[in-house]
């Protein structure tokens, strides 16, 4: 295979399943069909300058038909978050240069007017009657021979954006391609695997990791509109899913449903993805008979680090390459290995904690689309610095401590959220936490945990803060002085807490809140008097951020 062409070609007389979507299965061979009326379609109505096509679109089948449409073209897919809208999604369109916009009906009045006059007849709500008989007289067309070069940009995906403005991550032919092909070989897939895919298309792992590994092993897809935790055991008995690839938080959610003594018995033989906590990662495989790997890959392709049989507990694994190391962003120097105490307590945060890179990783970036800037704060020589935290042991392995905005200095000590999220959600009745710093009256921070709890649950202070102390590697300083209780954490549509939000807010909210001083014990609730006293320590200190020593 040269080209994400090529997955589909391939499948164009095949005449077994590759997608299901709710109560209908489409076979390789109508998929390529379907694709391949919409890629004439683009081709007769492709206009001058950048053969970019916008997707603001759910997880359909109309969705998957875009993303072939787009590979047997030759246009450059733009992937669009559908939770933005107005004067944010106007900003990426044109960001990205779309030359056409596709939609469907319910996600139409996202875009603003004035956006969507400058597009006119450019701006398409597809799917639907109406749209099927614009598709007709392009059903049953040759296509041109494919001559898409392997480094050719296939598609534009957002970054998330949970510390800023979303980059537009490019992504050749040759590195889908790669990764794609990458997970089937690790995997070991196979035409008789079916894949859940409810993680929106518009992230790379559910496109790189969900939908193009099935196609490739002339296995099939399961799309799914929207994730839903309660619908998870269900999906994966009715359609035999083997594979399941998340980001962020759904094993988490999964999990806070009501455990039954049958979880076991489904088909699931595989869960990966990244992000997950280590308590989750267990009790998952333990709940439903799987194999669970979590790993950490960066969106820009630099930097892969895989467990092993040997990785140790909170480890993110090894680096594939000898180029990956930390090192500390101020002096471009590698950080010392970290060291740990008798119960497994980094104690040499200090400096052991640095930025993740890759020495080599230049000749790997393939850059952000229109933002030379972006670019320039990633690449600096030949290493590519990916903004994320980590440390690394004397035996090789790395250990995630967050992104650059997530330290935490308290008394003089840097501190991983990270860390003390994993050690949070050891409680049962703890769900997701998000760990933060907001600002101390004096200097630094001090530690608040928002928790989102298991449905039904409540949570007894005085009981948790016995937990923290019966933890042995929990660290003297990691006790958050605050604890906010939240019904839901705020997630980006990739299940990745909205941090900023929380810091932002801080104790401002009808949450309840609970206050434990500096020093002392007992948490006490955080009444009107108290956060009124609070609040000039938000507006002094505006939540600058952790400096390193």
């Amino acid at each position: 295979m040269h080209s994400v062409a090529d997955i589909f070609l391939a499948r164009r007389a095949d005449p077994r399943t590759a997608l299901h979507f709710e109560e209908r299965s489409w076979s390789g061979a109508e998929l390529f069909a379907e694709s391949a009326a919409r890629a004439a379609w683009l081709l007769a109505n492709r206009g001058d300058g950048p053969f970019h096509v916008g997707a603001l679109l759910d997880n359909t089948p109309e969705h998957a038909f875009w993303i072939g449409a787009c590979a047997l073209a030759g246009a450059t897919l733009v992937e669009l978050n559908s939770t933005r809208r107005g004067a944010d999604l106007a900003r990426d369109i044109r960001h990205t240069d779309c030359a056409c916009v596709l939609t469907e009906r319910s996600h139409r009045e996202q875009i603003d007017e004035e956006l969507a006059q400058t597009l006119g007849e450019r701006l398409h709500v597809v799917g639907g009657d109406t749209f099927e008989s614009v598709l007709q007289p392009f059903r049953g067309t040759t296509l041109p021979p494919a001559t898409i070069a392997p480094g050719a940009v296939f598609c534009l995906i957002f970054t998330s954006g949970t510390s800023g403005a979303p980059k537009a991550v490019i992504y050749s032919h040759a590195r889908v391609l790669r990764n794609s092909a990458m997970l089937v070989e690790r995997q070991q897939m196979s035409a008789a695997d079916v894949s859940y895919v409810p993680m929106p298309l518009f992230h790379s792992s559910a496109m790189l990791m969900g939908l193009l590994p099935p196609l490739i092993s002339g296995g099939a897809a399961l799309l799914r509109r929207r994730f839903s935790a309660s619908g998870f055991l269900p999906d994966v008995r009715r359609y035999g899913i083997t594979m399941f690839c998340y980001v962020g938080k759904p094993l988490a959610y999964i999990l806070a449903t009501p455990e039954q003594p049958d979880d076991a018995d489904n088909t699931l033989r595989a869960a990966f993805g990244s992000e997950a906590s280590e308590t989750d990662i267990a009790n998952f495989a333990r709940r439903f008979g799987c194999l669970v790997t979590d790993s950490y890959g960066s969106s820009e392709g630099c930097i892969t680090v895989l467990r092993t049989p040997q990785t140790p507990r909170g480890s993110l694994g090894v680096g594939v390459t000898p180029s990956i190391v930390v090192l500390n962003p101020d002096s471009g120097e590698e950080c010392p290995r970290a060291r740990f105490d008798a119960r497994g307590v980094l104690v040499n945060g200090n400096e052991a904690i640095g930025e993740l890179v890759n020495l080599e990783g230049r000749d790997l970036f393939e850059g952000y689309w229109n933002n030379p800037e972006a670019v320039a704060q990633r690449v600096r020589g030949r290493v590519y610095w990916s903004g994320d935290l980590a440390y690394r042991d004397e035996a090789g392995f790395f250990y995630f401590a967050g992104r650059n905005g997530e330290w935490l200095r308290v008394d003089g000590e840097n501190l991983s959220a990270i860390q003390i999220e994993q050690v949070l959600v050891r409680h049962p009745l703890i769900s997701v936490a998000a760990v933060f710093g907001v600002p101390d009256p004096l200097v630094g921070d001090r530690v608040m945990a928002a928790l989102q709890l298991v449905p039904g649950a409540t949570l007894d202070p005085a009981e948790f803060e016995r937990f923290l102390d019966a933890q042995a590697d929990f660290g003297s300083k990691w006790k958050p002085a605050f604890l906010r209780i939240v019904p839901a954490l705020p997630l980006t549509a990739t299940n990745k807490v909205l941090k900023r939000e929380l810091k932002r807010e801080a104790w401002e909210c009808t949450d309840p809140v609970w206050y434990c001083p500096p020093r002392e014990r007992g948490y006490r609730p955080l009444d009107a008097s108290a956060r009124a006293a609070l609040a000039p320590v938000l507006a002094a200190r505006a939540h600058p951020a952790p400096q390193r020593s």
